[in-house]
């Protein structure tokens, strides 16, 4: 039984169970509050405990893999019980797409951020990207980095709301290196003969496969996972230094 005030009219008292009768609840003039009571915290409070579960979600999907990650475990990691997840989340389905949402923005909001520093002449923004993607501090660093690469191998098992968050960030990965690449300048002037486009999405795949594969053995096999990003990390740095040496030379001024 729950008490809440109605205005002009005193004290309601309502009997409901909020999680059987959602839809009742929906059209309800005071289901805020009744929400908040049966919650026992304020809306912020609410906010602030659902982004805790949100970011605990983030950190064991990205570690273990969204099957091998229990409800249960989950809310203990967060700091609340299994029941108090209800009150925030239909299902982990819609968890799931949430903290795809959540991580595929964030993730490429600081790769937008970094693909607009500024850079020395000593190297450029692509250069850069691409030395920070296949390092090995990017590779260790599992709880943050590049949110496509840490759902990869769940994204096909996923809901279909989370599976559109994964492919989105992903067109957007690709798009931002498709501007560092024309920024670079060196594809186009050495004659390039696939789109602006297509490079990219070849550039990106090389890079994403090889921190996966190095991720996967770097425990069982820590010198073939330094090898596999080090080879590719040389490989296309090399591709764009042939390309800059094929680029034709500016005339010379008399």
């Amino acid at each position: 039984m729950l008490l809440c005030t109605q205005p002009g009219a005193g004290i309601l008292t309502v009997i409901v169970d909020c999680k059987r009768n959602r839809d009742v609840l929906s059209q309800c003039p005071w289901r805020q509050r009744i929400e908040e009571q049966a919650l026992g915290v304020s809306r912020e409070q609410a906010a602030e405990n659902r982004r805790a579960i949100v970011a605990a979600a983030t950190q064991l999907f990205r570690e273990r893999g969204v099957e091998a990650v229990g409800l249960s475990e989950l809310m203990k990691h967060a700091g609340f019980t299994q029941g108090g997840f209800y009150n925030h989340f239909e299902s982990k389905a819609d968890l799931v797409a949430e903290v795809l949402a959540s991580a595929i923005a964030e993730g490429n909001a600081e790769f937008a951020k970094m693909a607009r520093g500024p850079v020395d002449e000593s190297t450029t923004a692509l250069r850069r990207y691409i030395n920070w993607y296949l390092s090995q501090a990017h590779r260790d660093d599992i709880d943050h980095g590049c949110p496509v690469t840490g759902f990869a191998g769940d994204a096909p098992r996923l809901g279909a709301g989370a599976q559109s968050h994964f492919a989105g960030g992903l067109d957007d990965q690709i798009t931002i290196l498709a501007g560092l690449i024309d920024e670079s300048g060196s594809l186009a002037a050495s004659g390039e003969r696939r789109t602006l486009r297509e490079r990219a999405v070849s550039l990106h795949c090389e890079m994403l496969g090889a921190l996966v594969l190095s991720r996967s053995v770097a425990q069982a096999a820590p010198a073939l996972s330094n090898e596999i990003l080090e080879n590719v990390h040389r490989h296309v740095l090399a591709s764009l230094d042939e390309r800059s040496s094929q680029a034709p030379k500016p005339p010379k001024k008399h």
